[in-house]
């Protein structure tokens, strides 16, 4: 199991460093929907198994069309980030009509509010937070440059990639080592007191020395020491968070793993839990302080 996640685990590095040096716009505009659909329809089957019925589909087509028009109109002008917002709020308010429209034929479904609920949710958690990386990828630098993602975007998710997945490194040895105060064992057993620690230190320790190593420099944004401090903090925490979110969503459904896509891991949303709630503040952070 441990081999599996270390494999998996390397592969996962290498395959963010290829796609974020080498991919172009249109390539990560398809990465994107892909692991977004991968993991809505993860979720979803979580729904199922927790005896929620789901639109999937029509969930999924939603989400894919967020990130799509997210891509086709975000840019570095203020005009532009006017404009994607405009129309991430029609998809959302699409989203939300024609989930209840969707409802109107159904005629055995005992759940109707927990279907609605619960397929809405599926849009919000996944493709609505997987499309921080959009903006993360496109929000410095236009997506109609067909040649090469803009180095701000490279760098960025890089960054948060590192941080945020050094943070799951780190608190799993040292609790596996020294964990002996369990964290939250209502939603993860596993998790002590001791491993989060140990994760905030190993992401506080990695952030510092990405900045250093690039003299603090990510295209446009630039960022201090203390800025990686307070990064490296954020993003350990709001990670470990969206870890034992969608551990309650596993609990609750009565599953060990989202998927079974990724050996060692699970599935595609197991990977991605943490990830989806430190892409929105390190958007927030860069834009705000940096």
């Amino acid at each position: 199991m441990l081999k599996h996640r270390i494999i998996s685990g390397l592969l996962f590095a290498g395959m963010v460093i290829v796609l974020a040096n080498y991919v172009p716009p249109v390539g990560a505009w398809l990465v994107l929907v892909f692991l977004s659909s991968v993991g809505q329809l993860e979720f979803y089957g979580m729904m199922d198994k927790a005896g929620i019925p789901v639109f999937r589909v029509w969930g999924t087509l939603c989400g894919a069309a967020l990130i799509s028009v997210t891509f086709c109109t975000i840019g570095p002008d203020p005009i532009d980030l006017a404009n994607g917002y405009k129309w991430e709020n029609m998809v959302l308010l699409g989203s939300l009509m024609i989930v209840f429209i969707r409802q109107f034929p159904q005629k055995n479904n005992p759940k109707p509010i927990a279907t609605i609920a619960c397929t809405l949710l599926g849009v919000w958690y996944v493709p609505f937070l997987m499309n921080y990386f959009t903006r993360i990828v496109f929000g410095w630098n236009a997506a109609n440059d067909i040649l090469l993602v803009g180095t701000t975007g490279r760098m960025l998710i890089v960054y948060l990639v590192l941080v945020v997945k050094l943070t799951d490194v780190g608190a799993f040895f040292v609790g596996r080592q020294f964990g002996k105060h369990k964290l939250f064992p209502r939603l993860s057993p596993k998790k002590t007191w001791e491993g989060l620690i140990g994760g905030v230190v190993t992401a506080v320790s990695a952030s510092v020395i990405f900045v250093l190593y690039t003299d603090g420099v990510l295209g446009d944004v630039h960022m201090s020491v203390w800025d990686a401090v307070i990064l490296g903090l954020l993003l350990s925490l709001v990670g470990v968070a969206g870890d034992l979110f969608e551990s309650l969503m596993k609990r609750s459904a009565r599953v060990k793993d989202s998927g079974n896509m990724v050996p060692g891991m699970g599935g595609v949303l197991d990977v991605l839990d943490s990830l989806l709630f430190g892409a929105p503040v390190l958007y927030a952070y860069a834009k705000l302080f940096l």
